[in-house]
């Protein structure tokens, strides 16, 4: 036992060197928490994320060695990013991006870090070891894993919040077929009475048991939806173009405690925390994929970033956004986009939008952006 806690020591230092905050080690066991997850798909609320309801998937969240039947430890890491000061909105008439998604994808710098701690573990061990590591790419249950491994405790948010560092972490798991000393799990929930989470969801998506509904969740309508944004919950997104962080923003171990610096490799790119909208809406394909490379921006794709610009650009309510909306609604190729921005132009209302409206009805030929701009001029 003693060589195992000299090893796990040895190898924590390793992870702290290569920029984690957070590091903890569990056991392979099956999660506490799968039956609430079983329960979540039962009742529909993954939304159009079937990836998640698919028998394969659902084994290995039940059992991690379903994914590496070595596996004996599970080392769990946090990595911090940074926060938007103080919960502050971004400049008035921007858009809004999650915070998570201001930088470079996070999927590609920390999968070479981890593939160098594999390696410093595997030196380390003096041969090979078994593994698998994952970040927000596996079929794992995150936070129940780094619940169990000591890292923090599952929030009324639901995200993993540390002790005196918040919430503002992504998470990433090594599965590995070696001995490690487990750390104990972390038992007190810091959010007690607490509920400004679910008092402050925009679109009332949180639920008592520190679920969500994904089918109301801003983040999953602005990247996992690929179709329309359903109506009732449009106007309740205000100007988030990608993600959400309201959640996150008003929760106190946020506001009191963690420092709004994360880690420097996550700086944020220019323009992308708060976007111009009329100037997005007019990205081409090129320019969309050119401004986005490298970014977690580009999984929802440029039709669905440009819908969801459409929205924040109808909350607005500006008529001197008429005039590009206009142009979306006649030269856009997407009719998703399109069908979009004839709500906004229904939000914006007056007679300049109603006459560009009437204008645009006698040219579409798509029969979704058709009925979207009788709605709009309440036609029937």
């Amino acid at each position: 036992m003693v060589d195992d806690l000299l090893f796990t020591e040895a190898i924590k230092r390793q992870a702290y060197s290569l920029g984690f905050q957070l590091v903890g080690v569990t056991s392979p066991d099956p999660p506490l928490h799968f039956s609430v997850f079983e329960r979540w798909l039962e009742a529909g609320r993954h939304g159009e994320m079937a990836y998640l309801a698919s028998e394969r998937a659902r084994q290995r969240r039940a059992d991690p060695r379903h994914i590496l039947p070595e596996c004996r430890s599970i080392l769990v890491l946090g990595t911090r990013y940074p926060a938007p000061e103080n919960g502050e909105d971004p400049l008035v008439g921007k858009g809004r991006v999650a915070s998570y998604a201001w930088a470079d994808d996070y999927h590609d710098i920390l999968a070479q870090r981890l593939r160098q701690l594999v390696a410093l573990i595997e030196t380390q061990a003096g041969n090979p070891v078994p593994n698998r590591w994952y970040t927000d790419t596996g079929p794992v249950l995150e936070r129940d894993l780094a619940q169990r491994a000591g890292l923090g405790w599952i929030g009324k948010n639901t995200c993993l919040i540390a002790p005196q560092l918040g919430s503002y972490f992504f998470l990433a798991e090594v599965l590995l077929g070696i001995d490690l000393e487990p750390d104990p799990p972390f038992i007190p929930d810091y959010c007690g009475s607490c509920t400004r989470c679910l008092e402050a969801c925009p679109t009332a998506c949180i639920l008592p048991d520190r679920t969500l509904d994904s089918r109301r969740c801003i983040s999953y309508l602005t990247i996992e939806l690929k179709e329309a944004i359903p109506a009732d919950l449009r106007q309740s997104m205000g100007s988030w173009v990608f993600g959400c962080d309201v959640c996150q923003q008003v929760c106190p171990w946020n506001q009191r405690f963690a420092s709004p610096e994360g880690d420097a490799a996550f700086a944020p790119r220019q323009d992308v925390p708060a976007p111009d909208l009329t100037r997005e809406l007019a990205l081409t394909p090129k320019d969309f994929n050119h401004k986005f490379k490298g970014s977690p921006v580009q999984r929802a794709k440029r039709r669905g970033y440009l819908r969801n610009v459409a929205v924040a650009l109808g909350n607005r309510r500006s008529p001197a956004d008429i005039p590009r909306l206009v142009n979306a609604l006649l030269g856009e190729p997407e009719p998703l986009v399109r069908q979009h921005a004839a709500w906004a132009l229904g939000q914006i209302g007056g007679e300049t939008a109603r006459r560009e409206l009437q204008l645009a009805l006698r040219t579409e030929m798509d029969e979704s952006v058709r009925l979207e701009i009788r709605l709009a001029l309440k036609v029937k």
